[in-house]
């Protein structure tokens, strides 16, 4: 399959079409899901795809190494590359590659302000134009309010989209009665997407929680395979 095929026929079209064509920039976007669920996996496939497109992309991981990072985009790729029969798998590695920037801080020892400017520097300075920045690990236990009003701010000005991951932990129900991630609550104005990752018998399902302006939208039938972790049609 050549590139263009496999990006024309990707999941992630599904998903763009049903919350209002994608994120988009100057918006947040959160994966939210109990622990071990799938949503590193989601992450990568959404970079990667954008990826795919040419598109440039900053990951920036708040808990894992730059290796265990590295490994997750290798593994879902290999495996995607494999089961499409994508030509020039080599050139298309190399490309990708190219257009990714990884990034680790310590959220304990990095202020919001200093995650920005080093993203800032990275790039306007380094002349790295991304499109979308990927945040895996972030603990919203121990996150302000403050911190995504600066993050979106920074997203509209560089015309950037932005998803997090978000483990929903602590005491059930963790979600309230509009689906919501209990955890999420006091930062939800913030984000314009919001999904929640269901564990089913044979599968995970993708529940969309906030599109935009709307709330419990119409089910988009994605789920993510059970034992890839890759996204599927439901």
């Amino acid at each position: 399959m050549l590139k263009e095929e496999l990006i024309k026929k990707s999941p992630v079209r599904i998903l763009e079409k049903g919350i209002e064509g994608g994120l988009k920039a100057g918006n947040l976007g959160v994966i939210a899901s109990r622990k071990g669920i799938g949503k590193t996996s989601v992450l990568v496939q959404l970079a990667l795809d954008k990826l795919m497109q040419g598109k440039k992309i900053i990951h920036v991981s708040f808990t894992t190494h730059t290796s265990y990072v590295i490994s997750w985009y290798e593994n879902i790729f290999t495996e995607v590359a494999k089961r499409k029969s994508l030509e020039q798998y080599s050139d298309v590695h190399d490309e990708l590659v190219k257009n990714r920037v990884i990034m680790n801080f310590n959220q304990e020892g990095v202020s919001t302000d200093q995650i920005i400017k080093s993203l800032r520097a990275m790039i306007i300075d380094g002349g790295f134009h991304a499109e979308a920045i990927i945040a895996d690990g972030f603990d919203f236990a121990r996150a302000q309010p403050e911190h995504f009003a600066k993050v979106r701010a920074f997203a509209e000005e560089m015309k950037l989209e932005v998803w997090y991951s978000c483990t929903m932990i602590g005491e059930e129900p963790l979600v309230d009665k509009t689906n919501v991630p209990v955890i999420l609550r006091e930062f939800i104005k913030d984000i314009s997407v919001l999904i929640v990752l269901e564990p089913k018998v044979e599968y995970i399902h993708f529940m969309v929680v906030k599109d935009h302006g709307r709330m419990n939208p119409a089910d988009l039938h994605i789920k993510l395979d059970a034992k890839t972790l890759l996204i599927a049609e439901a």
